[in-house]
């Protein structure tokens, strides 16, 4: 039997492959089938015959199309091809008695919907919608459902296309979303009212086809053709999710995912969607200078020359931050080393080798997990560390794939073989023998960095390499910063990790290192220069504070954690007298008599590629050398997962109220209940 199958579609002939369903032939014939139920990554439902189209010598009824495989057409008269018609009086007929009924309870109240403008049942009403109804029955009502913060519901307005229920239940993992009741009586309800304990609801709000699931948070603030709309990466993790960013005038006021097959596929997670609150509040919006143990509001010429001074003819350590794109990471490095500093971005303690991409990015991409059969899960949590890419290990163990799990027991969402807790699973692991059979499956090793951050991270990693190894398996190294691999390609690193960087350190630059606690000057600490976007952590402890922009507000390159090259857009302006990260440090560099040579991002970035030629593969992932780490004697103790708080990771996150309300939510759930005495 052939491999393809010619079909004709309204004149058309085409080949396409038996296994596809209709209206996927009918895209491949550029036929673009109307549809609410049907989504390409969710399971086909059936239920709202949108799709309908007319196979001639076929039954004398429209046929659902997302529900018919090409393989089920007879063949015409004498062998000839099957044939579709997408747009015959048949099929008009039928759509148009589809939307009467499915417009017979809707509310009808596109002018105060947030999804006017873009609603998939505005759009097809205009199409196969009539000026009138034949049914003068009062309208159904339903009661809101309460599923948190997040997600706003307009129940009445559901077409129970069940989106929202499958894609909690078969991607996010979870069964806190269901219809009930036949007919007249059916409705989309959650479990006990409950709401969502997933951090990738904020979904559904996209794949809603109508407004009965909105941003609650976006509610009544914008309409869609108000709004410039950014195509940008996200940094909220080290996926490199790509996204738009929404703004009006100089606020963002929302973020929506964007495809990419190989990286995020069509989702993000809710920090990533909603933390935009957090990026209006807290800013830095002006130099300060410490004085007299108060910070006092300066003049950037203050601030620089405040520095500048502080720099001169002391030691000098620069600590990269989780947020920092490339070329300011690049910049900091050659000013601080220029004036024999010393520069870390390993600011977690994790021992990740320098020089070799094959240690601390890996040999697998993303998109691998899809075809893995075997997946080892090292000192991870890929729930909380990465969502998307959690949904994707789901995704793969539904298909088929068995996953084994060294580290702490959590709920994945998916099934697991717990191998142990800790180092001893891993050595036992990592010193078998693998059989041919399992060494012909393919597999992955994925190695967090809860499991790296150790005395003994080294030695950790080249048990899991070695395990890799053994098992022909591809090793991802999964992160969690979103700046760390650009930091490692740039050597942004020195020897002996952040403690040898600091020792002796009489001046600390922090580039948006937050997560660093740095000692007291009152206890003999170090003169410290934090350049960042938010007044957290690292701007209560600095002496001189330089503002700057953050992801949305400039240009930048990052690399996510499979090291593909990302470039960041930007999509509105940093506040008040904040500038962007390179440039900073470019106008710091002729007061310390180390002027960069050069004057635009375009020159910085054709200095830092003629570095590190790799960067210029935008949205590629360049095939790194194996090279093994030596395999050392591991310590004792169980793995620790990463991030304790999945919505309080970043200085962004932090100054998020939406965040603080989700995670202190988050604390409740995993509380345990006590009963009363």
């Amino acid at each position: 039997m052939s491999d393809k199958r010619t079909i004709k579609i309204d004149e058309k002939l085409i080949e396409v492959d038996p296994n596809l369903t209709l209206i996927q032939a009918c895209e491949h014939a550029g036929i673009e089938i109307p549809r609410f139920c049907y989504h390409e990554r969710l399971s086909i439902a059936g239920n709202c015959r949108m799709c309908l189209v007319e196979i001639v010598g076929g039954p004398p009824k429209p046929a659902a199309s997302c529900a018919m495989q090409v393989k089920d057409l007879r063949p015409g008269p004498d062998g000839a091809p099957s044939e579709i018609r997408t747009n015959s009086p048949m099929v008009r007929k039928a759509r148009e008695g589809v939307m009467e009924f499915l417009l017979i309870n809707h509310p009808l109240d596109c002018p105060i919907c947030d999804q006017g403008g873009e609603c998939d049942l505005q759009d097809q009403a205009m199409a196969y919608g009539v000026d009138f109804s034949r049914y003068r029955e009062p309208k159904r009502a339903n009661a809101e459902l309460d599923l948190g913060p997040l997600v706003e519901t307009h129940m009445t307005r559901c077409i129970h296309c069940t989106r929202c229920v499958r894609f909690i239940t078969e991607v996010a993992g979870i069964a806190e979303m269901g219809q009930t009741g036949r007919g007249e009586d059916v409705e989309i309800t959650s479990v006990l009212t409950t709401t969502l304990d997933t951090n990738l609801q904020g979904n559904i709000i996209d794949l809603c086809p109508v407004g009965a699931l909105v941003s609650k948070p976006y509610s009544f603030t914008a309409r869609p053709w108000e709004l410039r709309k950014t195509e940008s990466i996200d940094v909220m993790d080290a996926l490199g999710s790509s996204i738009r960013v929404d703004t009006k005038g100089r606020e963002v006021m929302r973020i929506l995912p964007r495809n990419h097959d190989d990286v995020n596929e069509e989702w993000i997670s809710d920090k990533t969607r909603f933390v935009w609150d957090g990026l209006r509040r807290q800013r830095l919006d002006r130099p300060y200078i410490r004085e007299n143990g108060r910070l006092r509001p300066a003049s950037w010429p203050e601030a620089l020359d405040a520095a500048a001074t502080a720099m001169k003819g002391r030691k000098v350590a620069g600590l990269i931050g989780d947020l920092a794109p490339v070329e300011a990471v690049y910049a900091l490095k050659q000013l601080i080393e220029a004036i024999g500093g010393t520069v870390e971005c390993r600011t977690d303690g994790a021992k990740l080798p320098a020089g070799n991409r094959s240690g601390y990015v890996g040999t697998a991409a993303i998109a691998d997990i899809d075809q893995a059969r075997m997946i080892q899960l090292i000192g991870t949590d890929p729930r909380t560390e990465a969502p998307v890419l959690n949904a994707r290990i789901r995704k793969a163990w539904i298909q088929g794939a068995q996953v084994g799990v060294i580290g702490p027991a959590s709920d994945l969402t998916y099934g697991y073989a717990l191998a142990g807790p800790g180092r001893e699973a891993l050595a036992q692991l990592s010193g078998r023998t693998t059989s041919d059979a399992t060494r012909d499956k393919p597999s992955l090793v994925i190695v967090g960095q809860g499991a790296l951050r150790g005395d003994d991270g080294a030695a950790v990693l080249g048990h899991a390499m070695r395990l890799a190894q053994n098992s022909a398996s591809g090793l991802l190294i999964l992160h969690t910063a979103a700046s760390r691999v650009g930091a490692m390609d740039v050597g942004a690193v020195t020897e002996g990790g952040m403690d040898a960087a600091l020792d002796g350190a009489e001046v600390v630059w922090s580039l948006g290192a937050d997560e660093v606690e740095i000692t007291a000057r009152d206890a003999g600490g170090p003169f410290v220069i934090y350049q960042g976007s938010h007044g957290d952590r690292g701007a209560h402890r600095a002496d001189v504070i330089l503002p700057a922009a953050c992801y949305t507000e400039e240009n930048g390159l990052f690399v996510n954690t499979e090291g593909r090259p990302q470039l960041a857009l930007r999509a509105n302006f940093a506040p008040g007298e904040a500038k962007e990260n390179w440039a900073i440090i470019r106008a710091l560099s002729p007061l310390l008599g180390k002027t960069q040579p050069w004057q635009t991002l375009a020159e910085l970035r054709g200095a830092l590629i003629e570095d590190v030629p790799h960067l210029a593969r935008i949205d590629e992932v360049p095939e790194n050398a194996w090279q093994p780490v030596e395999v050392g004697p591991l310590g004792s103790g169980d793995f620790q997962t990463a991030i304790r708080d999945f919505y309080l990771s970043n200085p962004i996150a932090r100054s998020s109220v939406l965040m603080g309300q989700l995670s202190e939510m988050a604390a409740a759930r995993s509380a345990r209940a006590l009963a009363a005495e």
